[in-house]
């Protein structure tokens, strides 16, 4: 079995190769040659944590495992640990031996912000200039690192709940050589491109704060009762997901179907645009919205890829198991 620590990762794995990743398995996903296994996700009764597991199998690619792993809340304050922890796990789908075991913590970062770049690539409109932000939490800078690389932006505009967390942004946005403004919500209005990147149970983000046009990423809701966007925005918008199933249940669709504004059937799979089998955006002043609910086989993909990349450069380490 190999193993690739956690501390090889960022030498390891790049935007680009999280994209692809990411890109593919979507396409996959679409076209029936991959799929998820149901979520488990429990509060496990101490240190306040929530645990689970994500996994699924990609026929396409022949990847098969899982991601362990979940929230502690705690860990930052009282041990110097990111809040978030997670390992991912790989089988050989041939035999069931497992293959590998890779630290998952910046692999969920990247293989989160490759998601909204993938549907920034496909569904923004290709003249948008200003790129607008939710959330400027520690994943909100991989969010925006990510989506700068897809369109030709000319300014950076950010509203968080703490203003004094908006400098995380201002920095990438400055580091790509881009102006800053902080806005408050109404203001998003004048965004082309937004991520929603919040870990909210009531919306932030209303529908009348967003134009004509815009494309949106919600990428905060992967849990029952969460939500960062009102939904009536849904309603006014061309909906997509990574995975419909987890959009209409955990995901931002949930409140939107629950309150009869849309129907299952309203929320299209980012893939069958990335195949060709959607057309996606349907005109200039089409909104579109990006459910990101986060999906085991997104995890799956990026592991395999840093696998493949670790043993190339001679890094991982084997072991009998």
């Amino acid at each position: 079995m190999i193993i690739v620590p956690e501390r090889e990762i960022a030498d390891l794995m790049t935007r680009e190769a999280a994209f692809d990743a990411v890109e593919q398995v979507f396409a996959a996903m679409a076209s029936g040659d991959a799929y998820n296994f149901p979520v488990v996700r429990e509060a496990i009764g101490h240190e306040d944590a929530l645990y689970g597991f994500k996994g699924g199998f990609d026929r396409a690619g022949l990847t098969l495992g899982l991601k362990a792993g979940g929230y502690w809340p705690n860990n930052l304050e009282k041990r110097d640990l990111i809040n978030h922890q997670s390992t991912v796990f790989l089988f050989d789908p041939d035999t069931g031996k497992a293959k590998a075991m890779v630290g998952g913590n910046l692999l969920t970062a990247l293989r989160t912000a490759a998601a909204s770049s993938v549907s920034i690539k496909h569904l923004a409109r290709d003249d948008a200039k200003v790129m607008g932000m939710v959330g400027a939490g520690h994943q909100a800078t991989f969010q925006l690192r990510a989506a700068l690389e897809q369109r030709k932006f000319e300014k950076v505009i950010g509203w968080n709940y703490h203003p004094e967390m908006l400098p995380n942004i201002e920095k990438v946005a400055n580091e790509a050589g881009l102006p800053f403004e902080a806005v408050d919500l109404p203001g998003m209005a004048q965004a082309d491109v937004i991520i929603s990147i919040t870990s909210a149970f009531a919306p932030s983000l209303m529908a009348d704060h967003v134009s004509p046009g815009t494309h949106i990423a919600c990428m905060g809701t992967d849990t029952k009762g969460k939500q960062e966007v009102e939904a009536a925005l849904l309603q006014r918008a061309s909906v997509f997901t990574d995975e419909v199933a987890q959009s209409i249940s955990i995901g931002e669709a949930q409140h939107a179907v629950a309150e009869g504004l849309i129907a299952e059937t309203d929320v299209h799979q980012i893939g069958a645009v990335i195949n060709g089998t959607h057309p996606g955006r349907n005109g200039a002043d089409d909104i579109t919205l990006f459910d990101g609910t986060g999906v085991g086989l997104q995890d799956l993909a990026v592991a395999a890829r840093v696998v493949e990349l670790a043993v190339a450069k001679g890094i991982a380490i084997e072991v009998d198991f």
